[in-house]
C-alpha cells in the first residue's frame, strides 16, 4: 500500500442553496446519497488524514441553518449506525439512535426542503 499525501485528497464541497435549486429528479437524490455516502465511509475510516492547514475533506456552503441542520442529520446518520454496530438492531439505544435520526431528517427536511437520501 502506498502512503497517502495531500495530492491525492479530494475534498468534498457541498452547495446546498445550490441543491435547493437542481433537486428535479432521482439521479439528483441518487447524486446526494452517493456524495453522503462516501462523507460517512470517510467518518469511519480509521485511515482518514487531515493534511495541516486544510479545514478537512468536506466543505459545506448554505445558510447557518441549513448547515448546521445537515451536520446534525449526518452525525445522527453516523451515530446510528455505530448503535447498530455495537448494540445490534433490537438494542433499546439503537431503536433511540433511530428515533433521534428520524426527527433530524424530518427537522433538515422542513429547513432546507431538500429530500434526505437515505430512509
Amino acid at each position: 500500500m502506498q502512503p497517502l499525501n495531500e495530492e491525492q485528497l479530494v475534498s468534498i464541497e457541498i452547495d446546498l442553496d445550490q441543491l435547493k435549486k437542481n433537486q428535479l429528479n432521482e439521479s439528483w437524490l441518487a447524486m446526494f446519497g452517493g456524495v453522503i455516502k462516501l462523507i460517512l465511509d470517510k467518518m469511519f475510516s480509521p485511515a482518514h488524514v487531515k493534511p495541516r492547514g486544510d479545514r478537512g475533506f468536506l466543505n459545506v456552503k448554505g445558510s447557518r441553518s441549513d448547515v448546521t441542520s445537515f451536520a446534525r442529520t449526518l452525525g445522527r446518520e453516523k451515530k446510528y449506525l455505530e448503535a447498530i454496530t455495537k448494540f445490534g438492531l433490537d438494542d433499546p439505544r439503537t431503536f433511540q439512535n433511530k428515533s433521534k435520526l428520524t426527527m433530524a431528517i424530518k427537522n433538515f427536511e422542513a429547513s432546507t426542503g431538500l429530500k434526505w437520501p437515505f430512509q
